[in-house]
């Protein structure tokens, strides 16, 4: 029962990182209508910032900075949006199925920077020993997990809010608009750029906050961590739990992130060992069948959009 308890609360952890990265995603396609493919570019960004401010100091490596978590986790994001903006200013003018050509191409430069550029890395064997919060305050392995659990969700609960106020400001009814219609809202004098390239670096960073929580919860991180499988599984948690509402992101990243876990175990324990290299393509057709049979029978996710009818009053 202890070891139970122990797995949901690693669980809940993982699911809920994965859950701001989604929050993120959100922001850039569910509001902004931005087909960003190079989410895992960002998230590794910010999973490497953390590992080099603050981990310990290695005689090969760049890092040793001690920089305490919770700042090292404000540069994580700041590093993400830096690079977001950066990114954003080429590519942004792009549409549709060039943006994602672009952003994917990113993530697949940065994950060779992650794989070659060993004294900022690690190269092959990563960056390891990165701290957690407090964490020669918790001897148990536990009740480490579940401080950790509490401040992720934390944080994830402030990004929730955060994000709430901000898509039913004006600014957010402003994306909407532009996603729906850009030529309308230019012609009412939005500058459809600028309020793209500010959804794109606030998502990015917090994909780049969700990296960082990651390599502080695990306390690795390697070029291995930057596989496009990563994006691939962000994208089937937001058009599972539904794209444009903040609750649905979150519920999808929960449920996929249980599916892929749960198939995992039983193909582990049911599979023979023949078979068992094979488990992790079997998981990838799996959550496929499950994006498939969504789309197909709730084309708007488990959670749709609101569609906001006037001040205070939504229907679904």
């Amino acid at each position: 029962m202890i070891d139970v308890a122990a797995y949901l609360v690693f669980f809940l952890c993982l699911a809920l990182i994965y859950g701001l990265v989604c929050l993120g995603l959100n922001l850039q396609w569910g509001f902004a209508g931005l087909f960003n493919v190079g989410v895992v570019g960002f998230f590794i960004v910010g999973a490497y910032t953390v590992a080099i401010l603050a981990s310990p100091a290695a005689a090969d490596r760049v890092g040793g900075f001690g920089v305490p978590i919770p700042l090292a986790l404000l540069a994580a994001m700041a590093a993400a949006g830096l690079v977001a903006f950066v990114v954003g200013i080429p590519t942004l003018r792009l549409r549709e199925d060039y943006l994602a050509i672009a952003t994917f191409g990113i993530a697949v430069t940065i994950q060779l920077v992650a794989l070659n550029w060993e004294t900022l890395t690690g190269g092959t064997h990563g960056r390891v020993s990165i701290p957690r919060p407090l964490a020669s305050v918790f001897v148990d392995r536990v009740n480490a997990n579940l401080f950790f659990l509490a401040i992720t969700l934390a944080i994830v609960a402030a990004g929730y809010w955060a994000l709430e106020r901000m898509v039913r400001s004006p600014w957010g009814r402003v994306l909407r608009a532009i996603r729906e219609d850009e030529v309308a809202a230019g012609a009412l004098g939005k500058n459809a750029f600028a309020y793209r390239l500010q959804a794109f670096v606030i998502g990015s960073a917090l994909m780049g906050l969700g990296g960082g929580l990651y390599a502080s919860f695990i306390g690795y991180v390697g070029a291995d961590d930057a596989l496009p499988t990563l994006t691939f599984q962000i994208w089937v948690m937001l058009i599972v739990g539904g794209s444009g509402n903040n609750k649905g992101a979150l519920i999808g990243a929960v449920s996929v992130w249980g599916l892929w876990s749960f198939s995992g175990w039983f193909m582990a324990a049911v599979l023979p060992s023949a078979f068992a290299v094979r488990a992790g393509a079997l998981q990838v057709i799996l959550i496929g069948l499950v994006l498939a049979s969504v789309l197909l029978l709730r084309p708007k996710g488990l959670v749709g959009e609101e569609a906001v009818v006037s001040r205070g009053a939504r229907v679904k």
